[in-house]
């Protein structure tokens, strides 16, 4: 069984962050240890909520406590997605020094979540800084949405060959793998929802159908993000667990705009997770 170090959010009602990411790990059959970077009642995106960002000190208190049982070499991955404070960025680049310096073939998965006003997704100044300027250059794997591309790359990123050039500039950064959450109205085809991958030997695009919702759930980046790294850990190739990924979460998304509700159903699109019923697949494209 493989083992992944989530340091992300946390809300009480509903999904986004680690309460997005968790359960599709371990229906995966991934062990994750939580680790929230802050507990909040529910998501910002509802425009109010109440809670707090844990202190920073909190992840190197916790990592320590750990490997002080020396389990921290059982780590396999570090997952970083949402982060409270600027603060914390450094200290989740810290833990995973310490997770590779027990494990030397552990990797690190970069959920670079920058914010996003006009939705209403609110992160601390210094958050986005800390991304470009330190996680990136240590991350295995980053998954970026099309606003965190071009905050990533530095490029405009209008259109999609735009898009190819800003994923190529990002493997030159330190990450071995980028995926592409999402690539908005930069994509193709305007009524699909278009994902990329990138690694050493190309660059792959895929296709799903954009669910039209009253209000865009929230967590699905975690979602993806979650799956992709269960994948990739349990053994399937880079190409297999694009694809798995992104079949299970437009599931989910079917699931969930079914069902009328604005929280992901993660619980009731447990068995789709595990085998997609969609059987998109990823195009080589460079």
């Amino acid at each position: 069984m493989k083992h992944i170090l989530s340091i992300q959010s946390h809300v009480v009602y509903g999904y986004a962050g680690n309460k997005s990411a968790t359960f599709p790990m371990q229906l995966l059959g991934v062990d994750v240890w939580a680790l929230n970077t802050v507990q909040f009642s529910n998501h910002t995106q509802y425009g109010k909520w109440t809670g707090m960002v844990i202190p920073k000190e909190q992840i190197g208190e916790i990592v320590r406590g750990i490997d002080e049982i020396n389990a921290l070499a059982e780590c396999d991955a570090v997952l970083s997605g949402y982060i409270g404070s600027a603060e914390q960025v450094a200290e989740i680049v810290k833990a995973f020094e310490q997770v590779k310096a027990r494990n030397p073939k552990a990797v690190y998965l970069c959920d670079p979540v920058m914010g996003h006003p006009d939705k209403g997704c609110i992160v601390a100044d210094g958050v986005k800084e800390g991304l470009i300027n330190l996680a990136m250059a240590k991350a295995d794997i980053i998954t970026p949405n099309l606003v965190e591309l071009r905050e990533l790359s530095g490029l405009a990123v209008e259109n999609f060959e735009q898009a190819i050039e800003a994923v190529k500039v990002l493997l030159t950064k330190g990450p071995k793998k980028v995926l592409v959450k999402h690539l908005s109205r930069v994509g193709k085809n305007a009524d699909q929802f278009e994902m990329l991958l990138a690694n050493e030997d190309g660059i792959w695009h895929i296709s799903r159908p954009l669910h039209a919702f009253p209000k865009e759930p929230v967590g699905v980046g975690d979602l993806t993000a979650g799956i992709f790294l269960a994948n990739v850990l349990n053994g399937k190739s880079d190409i297999d667990a694009f694809e798995h990924t992104a079949n299970a979460v437009n599931d989910v998304m079917e699931i969930t705009h079914q069902s009328g509700r604005y929280e992901l159903q993660t619980i009731a699109a447990r068995e789709v997770i595990l085998v997609p019923k969609s059987h998109y697949q990823a195009v080589k494209i460079a």
